[in-house]
């Protein structure tokens, strides 16, 4: 297995990268981070040129960042990785509004849910920046500007700027205003408050970048114009793609559900066979954007792709660096070492319950009594056998496993001790076949 690329603190003070790219601009468009951005030729030299301030926003509208906050979260730790500055920015006062979604007016939280949630994106993002050496990172919450500005003062100084024709344009504005929801007043002045944002952290950081996803473009923008109107200067922004997949579904998204950076969200195992789970069609372009790999390390496992498919050493690579990103080495090694004792190939016993309650998470399960421990009932209660009699087949052809071991007898009793963390036991019918079954006391 090949190890994630480590990051350490001295190093996210270096120079770029990949030294294969003459500027950092050309490594971000070769990974495919720049969907749409103000001026190219000027932001190539902007980027190459002296230490930058720069910054990206997060509003705390769920108790925990998802992976299209990763894109955001890896090209800021680029960014500094080439010398560049970060501002972290969790916004305890748009986190209040919400910024537009396409399809429906938000739910407004409370003001101490959203301060709560505050404090856990924070410490999210900071997991991913340096906050040592020259270019240290630094967070800022732009409810400190915002909280004390009256209305009258917030209308008068940013307000005049804001033509109303303009922010009707905006692509979430349109489509919002054409459905049968409409906008509030609140969420259509969200984009005035991401402007404002920009205006503060270019006079108090000398802030001149501001990153975020392409379907945020008119928000961020409201920032470039704010400021080019107010004080006379040009500052840029770059919008990242969407991440999709190869056949056009929406990326990070199964049955509805997020993958969560919070490992009570969504486990680290979990996280991991997602990575794993990647299509040969998508996983180089996934390797590109959410790890730190070469450009010669990407190309050699796009032939392995291409050469030794049945591997899918370019999936276990990426699953491996991502999640070592975001939980840690140890973690991602429990989470390896739990998907081969699913299948025999590790001792189901040195997992500690929390990995192996997620790594069964998905499997059928059922919950049975302690004299209820034969074989059979357990065949059959776990479902892996329809009725009693093929719970005996399933034993007589040698195809049911307790813990991974063997069960060739059908009178077989499972004696406690067997049981993993006192309560669990893992069934197996044949090969790939699983089921789990907690023992009440």
């Amino acid at each position: 297995m090949r190890q994630p690329t480590e990051i350490s603190g001295s190093a996210m003070t270096g120079q770029q990268n990949d030294s294969s790219f003459e500027t950092l601009w050309q490594e971000l468009k070769w990974r495919g981070l720049v969907h749409v951005s103000t001026d190219e030729v000027e932001l190539e030299k902007l980027l190459a040129g002296e230490p930058i301030t720069y910054y990206c926003g997060f509003d705390p509208t769920a108790p925990s960042l998802h992976l299209g906050n990763l894109v955001q979260l890896l090209t800021m730790r680029r960014l500094q990785l080439a010398g560049h500055a970060p501002l972290g920015l969790v916004g305890g006062s748009t986190g209040l509004v919400g910024d537009p979604k396409p399809s429906a007016e938000r739910t407004m939280n409370t003001k101490e849910t959203v301060a709560e949630w505050v404090g856990y994106l924070q410490g999210q993002v900071q997991r991913f920046l340096s906050f040592e050496g020259t270019n240290a990172a630094r967070m800022v919450n732009n409810l400190d500007w915002t909280a004390p500005m009256s209305a009258i003062d917030f209308l008068r100084d940013i307000g005049k700027y804001f033509r109303v024709g303009t922010m009707l344009k905006k692509d979430v504005v349109a489509s919002r205003l054409n459905s049968d929801e409409g906008i509030s007043y609140a969420e259509f002045s969200y984009q005035v408050l991401q402007g404002m944002d920009y205006l503060h952290l270019y006079r108090d950081y000398n802030c001149v970048l501001q990153t975020g996803g392409s379907d945020q473009w008119g928000n961020l923008t409201s920032g470039t114009e704010l400021i080019r109107k107010v004080e006379g200067k040009s500052v840029h922004a770059i919008g990242t793609p969407l991440i999709t997949n190869s056949d056009g579904t929406k990326f990070g998204k199964s049955e509805g559900n997020a993958i969560w950076l919070d490992p009570a969200m969504t486990t680290p195992y979990a996280m991991y066979q997602f990575w794993l789970n990647a299509s040969d069609a998508d996983v180089i372009a996934r390797l590109k954007i959410f790890t730190f790999r070469s450009r010669a390390e990407i190309e050699e496992l796009a032939e392995e792709v291409v050469n030794r498919p049945h591997l899918r050493t370019a999936q276990r690579t990426l699953a491996y660096d991502v999640t070592s990103l975001v939980h840690g080495v140890e973690a991602t090694e429990k989470a390896i070492a739990a998907s081969a004792a699913l299948f025999g190939q590790g001792d189901l016993r040195e997992l500690d319950e929390s990995t192996l309650r997620a790594a069964t998470a998905e499997l059928p399960s059922a919950t049975v009594s302690r004299d209820a421990l034969g074989i059979i009932e357990l065949l059959v209660a776990s479902g892996l056998a329809a009725s009693n009699s093929a719970a005996r087949r399933t034993v007589t052809e040698g195809g049911a496993y307790v813990n991974n071991e063997k069960v060739s007898e059908s009178e077989t009793a499972i004696t406690p001790d067997r049981l993993l963390h006192g309560r669990f036991l893992l069934l197996r019918r044949g090969k790939r076949n699983l089921a789990t079954v907690e023992v009440r006391p």
